[in-house]
C-alpha cells in the first residue's frame, strides 16, 4: 500500500510545478497585455487632414437634403460638427497659409490667392512642421497649401497629380490650350480617376497601406480640387441633379442698403469661355453652374469616402483624428455673386468636421469657431506643446463640456475687416490710415440672408461704435491701417 501512495506523490509534485509554471505564464501574459495597453493609450493619434477647395457649407449634414453628400454625412455622423466655422480670409492661398500657420491676415500679410507662407511669415513655424517635428511622418497630397512646394520643409513628401488640365476630353483640353481658362464646366463620361480627384484619393489609399506598419504616427493631408472651377465631374454624378429641380438663391439680389464696396465682378469666373464679361449670368446658364457645382461636390464625396473606407478596412481609424475643412465659402448666385472674395456670410462660413475617435458622435456646435483654431487644437489632442505665435484658440473644451470662452470670428479681405460675433455681423472697410469709409451691420438671427444693412440706421449706432471699438482695441492697427 505505501508503494502504491509514492507515485500519487510524484504525480502531485509534477501538477503542483505545472499549476506554477502555467500561473507564471499567465501572469506574464498579463503584463504583457498591460504593457501593450499602456503602449496603445501612450501612441500618438495619427492625423488625416483634408481640406476641400472652394467647399460651402451647402451639404445634407447641414440641412441642405438637396445634395447628395452620403460620405460627409457618415463622417459627420463621427464627428464634432461646426455649424458656424469661418475662414479668417476668403481666399485660398491667404486662407491656407492662415490656418496652416494659425495666425491671421494683416493689412500686409496674407493678402490674396498669390499668398506664399514662405514669403509672407517665414518664421512661423507651420502645423505640419510641428507635428513632423514631434516625430510624425508628414506627407502633403494634392492642393494643401495653394503653392506645392511652399513651406517644403514641412513635409516628407509633397505629391501632386499629373496633367496641366482639369478637363478629361480631348476636345475641351484643346479648348483650354487655346484660351485663358477653357471651359466652366464639363460632363464626361469617364471613371472617376479621368479627374484628379480620382488620382488623389487613390494615391491617398496607397499611402494609407504605406503608412499603417510604419514606427511614426502620421499626418496624411489631403488636398481635394473639386468643387473649385472649372465645374469639371464624371457624367454620373451630373446624373444624381435634375437641372429643372435647380432654383437660385432666395438672396439673389443687391438691395440698395449694401454699400456697392461689398459686391464685385467675380473675374474668376468671366475669365473662363462662354461667361458674359459683365453683367447677371442668363437664368439658365446660372442652374447649369449650379448644376455643375453639386455635381463636383457629390464627385469629391465619392473620392473622400473611398479614403475612409480604406482607413476603416486597414484598421486605422480608432487611432485616426480625421479633420476636414474648406479654405473658404462660394458664392452660388448669393447676392448676385458668384465666386468668393466678399465679407458676406456665403464666402465666409465653411464646412468644419473633426472626428475625434472616443470623444466624438454627430454631435453639432453653434460655438463661432476660424479656421485658425485648428492648429491648437491638434496640437492638444496629439499632446503637442503649442508654439507660443498662435493666435487662434483650442476648441477641445466643446468636446469635453460643450462650452468655450471664444464666440466671436475676424476676417479680414483687402480694406474690409469683419467681426463676427453671436448677435451681429460687423464689416469696416478703411484707408491706409485705418478710417473706415465704409460699413456693414447685419443681425445674425432676423437676417441670415444678409440683405438688410443696419450700419446707418439711427438706432443701431451705438452698436456701430461697440464693434467698431472693440475691432481697435483686440485687434489693433495691424487689420486696419499699414505699419
Amino acid at each position: 500500500m505505501r508503494d502504491s501512495i509514492w507515485p500519487l506523490k510524484d504525480n502531485y509534485k509534477h501538477m503542483k510545478e505545472y499549476i506554477t509554471g502555467a500561473f507564471l505564464l499567465f501572469g506574464v501574459f498579463l503584463i504583457s497585455c498591460s504593457e501593450k495597453q499602456q503602449e496603445t493609450e501612450k501612441r500618438q493619434p495619427n492625423i488625416l487632414f483634408i481640406a476641400v477647395d472652394d467647399l460651402r457649407p451647402e451639404l445634407n449634414f447641414y440641412g441642405a437634403e438637396h445634395i447628395q453628400s452620403p460620405n460627409l454625412d457618415r463622417l459627420a455622423s463621427q464627428s464634432l460638427v461646426f455649424d458656424r466655422a469661418y475662414c479668417n480670409v476668403p481666399v485660398c492661398g491667404a486662407s491656407r497659409a492662415s490656418l496652416l500657420t494659425g495666425t491671421r491676415p494683416t493689412r500686409y500679410r496674407f493678402i490674396d490667392y498669390k499668398t506664399l507662407k514662405d514669403a509672407d511669415y517665414p518664421e512661423a513655424e507651420s502645423l505640419p512642421i510641428r507635428f513632423k517635428n514631434n516625430g510624425y511622418t508628414t506627407v502633403s497630397n494634392g492642393k494643401v497649401y495653394h503653392h506645392a512646394k511652399d513651406d517644403s520643409l514641412a513635409w516628407d513628401e509633397i505629391w501632386q497629380p499629373s496633367g496641366k488640365y482639369s478637363y478629361a476630353t480631348e476636345a475641351y483640353r484643346e479648348i483650354r490650350a487655346n484660351t485663358f481658362r477653357g471651359m466652366p464646366m464639363e460632363n464626361a463620361d469617364v471613371p472617376d480617376s479621368a479627374y484628379r480627384d480620382g488620382k488623389l484619393a487613390l494615391k491617398a489609399i496607397r499611402d494609407l497601406n504605406k503608412l499603417k506598419d510604419g514606427n511614426k504616427p502620421f499626418f496624411l493631408a489631403l488636398g481635394f480640387y473639386k468643387p473649385h472651377l472649372p465645374f469639371t465631374a464624371p457624367k454620373k454624378y451630373w446624373d444624381q441633379y435634375r437641372r429643372e429641380d435647380i432654383e437660385l438663391p432666395e438672396n439673389y439680389r443687391q438691395p440698395e442698403t449694401t454699400p456697392r464696396k461689398a459686391y464685385h465682378n467675380f473675374g474668376e469666373l468671366r475669365n473662363y469661355e462662354t461667361i458674359p464679361k459683365e453683367g447677371d449670368l442668363p437664368k439658365a446658364q446660372a442652374k447649369e453652374l449650379i448644376h455643375g457645382y453639386y455635381a463636383c461636390v457629390s464627385y469629391t464625396d465619392a473620392q473622400i469616402g473611398m479614403v475612409l473606407d480604406e482607413l476603416e478596412r486597414l484598421g486605422l481609424a480608432e487611432n485616426t483624428i480625421v479633420v476636414l475643412w474648406g479654405d473658404h465659402g462660394w458664392n452660388l448666385g448669393d447676392h448676385k455673386l458668384w465666386c468668393k472674395h466678399a465679407n458676406f456670410n456665403s464666402s465666409l462660413r465653411v464646412p468644419m468636421l473633426v472626428k475625434v475617435p472616443g470623444k466624438t458622435n454627430g454631435q453639432h456646435t453653434d460655438f463661432i469657431t476660424e479656421t485658425i483654431d485648428l492648429y491648437p487644437s491638434l496640437c492638444e489632442l496629439a499632446g503637442i506643446e503649442k508654439p507660443a505665435h498662435l493666435e487662434g484658440d483650442s476648441f477641445v473644451s466643446l468636446m469635453e463640456s460643450g462650452k468655450r470662452e471664444k464666440n466671436h470670428a475676424v476676417v479680414k479681405f483687402h480694406d474690409g475687416v469683419t467681426l463676427i460675433s453671436d448677435s451681429f455681423q460687423y464689416t469696416e472697410w478703411t484707408d491706409d490710415r485705418g478710417v473706415a469709409y465704409e460699413r456693414m451691420l447685419f443681425n445674425q438671427a432676423s437676417d441670415p440672408l444678409q440683405l438688410d444693412n443696419l450700419a446707418e440706421k439711427e438706432r443701431y449706432q451705438t452698436q456701430v461704435t461697440e464693434l467698431s471699438r472693440e475691432l481697435r482695441e483686440k485687434w489693433g492697427s495691424d487689420f486696419l491701417s499699414k505699419p
